[in-house]
């Protein structure tokens, strides 16, 4: 069946159930409703075609780790909403399914006590953010890798050692900080907490249209000035170091983010004499070109080099850090390109570090 029509008929089928229970209503009632299936529609939870819910076609089921947050019958099995375990997806979910109505609107969704992070931390009382912060918050911490470095030395090559992806959406991860420890926090070094914003913009849906997914960029600019979120900054700090403290934060935390893949690049060359190239698409670290075996995983992992390589996917791998919690995230690009350059003696520019 072609994406278009698969679309389609998903369209006809959740306007109908939405629909189905304002018949007996005023007519002119239906058109919110409509409303909120168009906003969906268009938005990447209902996007059938997108690999988030592709990657397993042709399989007989998602596996249950996966099928959580890439189907609305897995959230609700995890959850329990179906009267099943709740914690466990514990029954098969066929591929097919997307991120719909029931999945945020299923009895219990506003019930749930506590969202537990890859770290074992946990977020009490979530309210209507448990929705959000379920799947939105990685599949690793950064507490794995003091565990999967545990043998050897900081500078040696691990042939055992693979690259611990955080995997995408982070945002639940980084709003959080270090309450939750999404990123890999530096020994002796203290980092942001939640990011709190104003009361009227604590919550996910009140920045984020709840069915279009997108930032509501008018809110934004009422306080802010410009229709641009990436462009604000409220705090006065040159944190990359090249004396403009005017532009939007944003734009600290990508200089810094090359920055650290600069030092990245530098440390592999140096230290373990095989130099390592980021690509978006996996395996994302690479064996740099003109080296041998260019182009496959990169396989030569100290512990110094992979503790910054995840502190490096886990910051990009949020493009809303700049509202979520931008200090959290600059405070791990400022400690790895730190503890990179201790070793190689480079020097880069940054700037202060927030605190």
């Amino acid at each position: 069946m072609q994406t278009k029509t698969k679309a389609l008929i998903l369209g006809v089928i959740v306007s109908a159930w939405l629909l189905s229970g304002a018949m007996a209503q005023q007519a002119q009632e239906s058109q919110p409703h409509i409303s909120i299936v168009q906003k969906w529609l268009s938005s990447g939870h209902a996007d059938s075609s997108s690999s988030s819910f592709t990657h397993w076609d042709g399989e007989e089921e998602i596996p249950g780790s996966c099928a959580t947050c890439h189907s609305g019958e897995g959230f609700r099995d995890f959850w329990g909403f179906d009267d099943s375990a709740a914690g466990t997806v514990d029954h098969p979910v066929v591929p097919g399914g997307v991120v719909d109505c029931d999945t945020c609107h299923a009895d219990g969704a506003g019930d749930i006590e506590a969202v537990i992070f890859p770290s074992g931390m946990r977020v009490s009382k979530p309210g209507s953010t448990a929705t959000c912060l379920t799947c939105h918050q990685g599949r690793q911490s950064g507490s794995a890798l003091p565990v999967a470095t545990a043998d050897g030395g900081d500078d040696s090559v691990n042939p055992e050692l693979r690259f611990i992806n955080p995997h995408y959406a982070v945002a639940g991860a980084m709003l959080q900080g270090s309450l939750v420890g999404g990123g890999y926090q530096y020994p002796g070094r203290s980092y942001m907490g939640r990011f709190t914003h104003v009361p009227p913009f604590s919550t996910c849906t009140d920045c984020h249209d709840p069915h279009a997914l997108e930032v509501e960029v008018a809110s934004c600019g009422r306080c802010h000035g410009t229709n641009d979120p990436r462009a604000i900054r409220t705090s006065a700090g040159d944190y990359d170091g090249d004396g403009d403290r005017e532009t939007g934060i944003q734009a600290e935390i990508d200089k810094l983010s090359a920055t650290l893949l600069e030092a990245i690049e530098v440390y592999s060359a140096e230290v373990t004499q095989t130099t390592i190239a980021y690509s978006t698409n996996y395996p994302y670290f690479m064996i740099a070109e003109g080296q041998e075996n260019a182009g496959r995983p990169y396989a030569s992992w100290t512990p110094r080099l992979l503790r910054a390589a995840y502190n490096y996917k886990f910051v990009i791998s949020d493009a809303g850090a700049y509202a979520h919690n931008p200090h959290y995230a600059i405070q791990l690009l400022h400690d790895s390109i730190t503890d990179l350059s201790t070793v190689t003696g480079a020097r880069y520019q940054i700037g202060e570090r927030p605190n």
